[in-house]
């Protein structure tokens, strides 16, 4: 496809704080690099929000005419249980809680995780990286840093020097230096409190690690944030087109990527940043060491959803916006997701006449910084124009909802199923009497109906 054929993409950038026209900075192929998992316990369904914003990116980029190279990292070594320089490795920790290695730890959660992204249809990486394979690179980012001046040892370890950059901090939106010492972590032998570990050595008192290395300052092992910086600008060059994560990563993890990565190259480490905004609990955001917020795939299946369901409800909302989780929207989700597989049988199998009209409005959407809930939105008014089914099946390569593969059935019980179906069609008919009473034989049944933009949805009481 030739340039001038390509959609123009309007993406928001974190760094200016402004949406911006996007292309690639090379040729027809963005270099995207996302921030992948910490392999040491299952993901919960937060970090599948931010998965499923870069998956929609991605999808987006490639139905736009541009290909796409996508690297994400697998963590299984160096990100500490404080997500800073304090504490245990959280894969050696959990190791040490098992009774398992850190390398079987890593092995368990990166299969999981693998089988939780294709159950939510999202795309594989071009490329998954892992740090403990790329060793020798963070070694020799170091020591270009090194060299430069950027680094000083500590007793535990070799630090990034945060005063030498004027702009240390931007990212997230002010000048860290300010911050006082200890107000992140405890300062220890830091010379600033907002330093880094670029390499942390292993203490000789304790137990010898699963995982270390030797290096040009000692036995150890690779700070968090190395891993990024050299893992991506090694597949991707010294200046990517789009660096994702999730909000948490604006503050600390992708200010220190920033950093180190221009230090070393004198170049801009990413044209574009993205981040996709917490989901959220009854108001606390989700975390793996919360039993009450820490909800996952295997959760959502032992409740009865479909993780397409998940999908579904993230697409509800931009990316941007905070998002919060109940038992209730997620079952909108389902009975809005099944409708739309239901939905198929009834379209025309050939083009129609409102199949071009949606397919624009749709990727359009999409091109302007992910509007997926106008998208959606979208989607059911060519479905009411009766777009034809291979319309729908093309715009569900953006939605990411498998609508082909998916089988049609309902947790509904199908007599309560027709109760809806009837009050529906009364309401239709405006017999407010009749539709009344059908409400009110679903609730003494046990379930309530609520209209919703894209139709009735039935809930159990």
């Amino acid at each position: 496809m030739a340039k001038t054929q390509r959609l123009a993409v309007t993406l928001f950038d974190s760094l200016t704080r402004s949406e911006r026209p996007f292309e690639p900075l090379v040729g027809a192929t963005v270099r995207l690099y996302t921030c992948g998992p910490t392999v040491y316990r299952s993901q919960h369904i937060g970090n599948y929000r931010t998965f499923i914003f870069e998956d929609t990116l991605r999808r987006m980029l490639l139905a736009s005419g541009w290909r796409v190279k996508h690297v994400m990292n697998i963590t299984d070594v160096g990100h500490l249980v404080s997500d800073a320089d304090d504490g245990e490795d959280k894969v050696e920790r959990e190791a040490r809680l098992t009774g398992k290695t850190a390398w079987d730890i890593a092995k368990y959660y990166e299969k999981e995780f693998i089988e939780d992204i294709a159950a939510l249809n999202i795309l594989p990486p071009t490329k998954l990286v892992r740090a403990t394979e790329h060793i020798t690179e963070q070694r020799a980012l170091i020591k270009i840093l090194e060299k430069k001046g950027f680094t000083y040892r500590t007793a535990d370890g070799i630090y990034f020097d945060t005063s030498k950059l004027a702009n240390y901090g931007e990212l997230a939106g002010r000048d860290q230096r300010t911050i006082q010492a200890g107000s992140r972590v405890a300062i220890g032998e830091k010379q600033n409190s907002t330093d880094f570990a670029l390499w942390k050595f292993s203490k000789t008192a304790e137990k010898k690690r699963d995982m270390e290395w030797p290096s040009p300052w000692g036995v150890g092992f690779p700070g968090w944030h190395i891993e990024c910086s050299a893992m991506s600008m090694k597949y991707l060059g010294k200046t990517l087109d789009i660096h994702c994560g999730g909000a948490d990563h604006r503050e600390i993890h992708h200010p220190n990527e920033i950093a180190q990565s221009e230090a070393a190259t004198g170049k801009t480490f990413s044209r574009f940043w993205m981040h996709s905004a917490f989901l959220t609990v009854k108001g606390e955001k989700m975390a793996k060491s919360s039993p009450e917020t820490n909800i996952t795939i295997a959760i959502l299946r032992e409740r009865g959803f479909d993780p397409l369901d998940f999908r579904y409800f993230v697409l509800g909302t931009h990316y941007r916006k905070p998002l919060s989780f109940s038992w209730e929207a997620l079952e909108g989700a389902r009975t809005a997701r099944l409708k739309l597989v239901g939905s198929l049988a009834n379209l025309p199998k050939r083009k129609a006449r409102a199949d071009d009209d949606m397919k624009k409005d749709i990727l359009a959407a999409f091109a302007d910084n992910l509007a997926a809930p106008q998208a959606l939105a979208r989607l059911w008014q060519g479905i009411r124009e009766s777009a034809s089914r291979p319309a729908v099946l093309w715009a569900d390569h953006l939605f990411g909802l498998n609508l082909a593969h998916v089988p049609v059935t309902s947790p509904i019980p199908l007599d309560i199923q027709a109760l809806a179906d009837a009050r529906e069609a009364y309401r239709q008919s405006k017999d407010w009497q009749k539709s009344d009473e059908m409400r009110e034989k679903l609730t003494a049944l046990g379930w309530r109906v609520e209209d919703t933009p894209h139709g009735p949805v039935v809930h159990k009481i």
